[in-house]
């Protein structure tokens, strides 16, 4: 196997496409949001690329039995009543520095190939804290782009994220510049400890407000209640281990007073 091969799954005509990107990362924002658009609108969507490399780890996922070589899929979407979108998931990213900026660059391909010029990245943002209220952090790589993502609700904060943005999405802002992409990345504020649908929705409600598409957030909202569920056991058992430390006793307590 070559270090890159892409199969052409079928091809499709889209009217102005944007590229969304949403691999695994923080939370599994960018990769639940783009999930559930494709469930959604599964109806108007085809499977047209499938990425193969070298640079993906070395398994195979088992479907009823059957194996299938790890890959990332892109799906051609069209939008009724908006633009049409070029879909980008996978369930892994590369595991090599170099991988990230073959893989995008051949995304970048493919996104140039159905004629788009626009792309999101979609990801979250760590707060090392469970939040209730969830708000979307941007980045951007023309200044011309941050007004009306403000306007969509999108908040730019100095140095956030610390660190920058690395993997794909993060090339995809810079390589995406070289290239004459405008690109911008939207992540959802979690707390980084557990999936979190929550965050993923306040990602697509961007997203639809920009776009112009609308979506149903039922099948979501029940994977949230779910994770709510997970956090409220783990905070039970945290408290229960608090209390715990709390009753054993001390060298005071074990000293005898007649």
């Amino acid at each position: 196997m070559d270090e890159l091969e892409i199969d052409v799954v079928a091809e499709v005509d889209l009217d102005d496409p944007v590229l969304i990107e949403g691999l695994p990362g923080v939370g599994h924002v960018g990769k639940l949001a783009v999930d559930h658009v494709l469930e959604e609108l599964e109806a108007e969507s085809a499977l047209v690329r499938r990425v193969y490399s070298r640079e993906f780890p070395p398994q195979v996922s088992i479907e009823e039995g059957v194996s299938e070589l790890t890959c990332t899929e892109i799906y051609a979407v069209s939008v009724p009543e908006g633009r049409d979108l070029l879909l980008l998931t996978g369930d892994h990213q590369a595991q090599t520095n170099g991988g990230h900026y073959v893989l995008t660059d051949a995304f970048l391909d493919i996104a140039e190939e159905f004629g788009a010029s626009e792309l999101y990245a979609l990801g979250g943002v760590p707060t090392g804290e469970l939040i209730d209220e969830y708000a979307v952090v941007g980045a951007v790589n023309h200044e011309s782009l941050l007004e009306p993502l403000e306007d969509a609700g999108v908040e730019f904060r100095e140095d956030e994220p610390a660190g920058g943005i690395v993997g794909v999405s993060g090339l995809l802002l810079g390589l995406g510049e070289r290239r004459g992409f405008d690109a911008a990345c939207l992540m959802g504020e979690t707390s980084g400890y557990l999936v979190d649908p929550k965050s993923a929705r306040a990602v697509l409600e961007v997203l639809e407000a920009l776009l112009e598409f609308e979506l149903d957030y039922e099948s979501l909202d029940e994977r949230a209640g779910e994770m709510e569920d997970v956090i409220g056991k783990i905070q039970e058992m945290e408290q229960q281990q608090q209390q715990q430390q709390m009753d054993v006793p001390t060298d005071d307590d074990l000293r005898y007073i007649g």
